[in-house]
């Protein structure tokens, strides 16, 4: 009886060994880096913010607008809880205003907390609400936990997160 011939397998010429050696660890830290992709926010001001800089505190992730009367009367309660040890709120304005006009709108509408040039929903998977005000509430792992709308109060917001 005769065993069957396997093909075999090409292996490297010795000199090659190096190389590969090197290549191996090279190809585990690019493979690593690829699920350490950054997120960056856009402060309305221009300036650049790491969403990871975020880590460890609750973030609450607000869409508001001019014209929307229920968004005026939870600023006071926002501005309040953005002062708050392990708390951060981060304005969207739903309109899109961006730049200067969304500074000084902010300013006008008696704004604290910091306004995003642009929308972070998408980077996120979040859907861009249906209704305002909205605010989405994310842990301090990064995850988002709720989303409520209409006005909220320090009281509320307070409770969802047990502080």
């Amino acid at each position: 009886m005769q065993y069957p011939r396997y093909p075999s397998v090409p292996r490297p010429k010795v000199s090659e060994w190096p190389r590969l050696v090197l290549l191996i660890p090279a190809a585990i830290m690019v493979l690593a880096l690829a699920g350490c992709e950054r997120t960056e926010l856009q402060r309305a001001d221009g300036v650049a913010v790491d969403w990871d800089s975020y880590r460890g505190q609750w973030v609450l992730v607000n869409y508001w607008a001019e014209w929307c009367k229920p968004c005026l009367e939870e600023i006071p309660e926002l501005n309040h809880l953005d002062k708050s040890p392990g708390i951060s709120v981060l304005g969207v304005n739903f309109d899109g205003v961006e730049g200067a006009a969304l500074v000084d709108l902010g300013q006008k509408m008696g704004i604290e907390f910091t306004m995003l040039g642009q929308d972070p929903g998408p980077d996120f998977g979040w859907k861009t609400p249906m209704a305002l005000p909205a605010t989405f509430v994310v842990d301090p792992a990064g995850k988002l936990i709720e989303t409520r709308f209409g006005p909220q109060t320090e009281e509320d917001l307070m409770q969802l997160i047990g502080s």
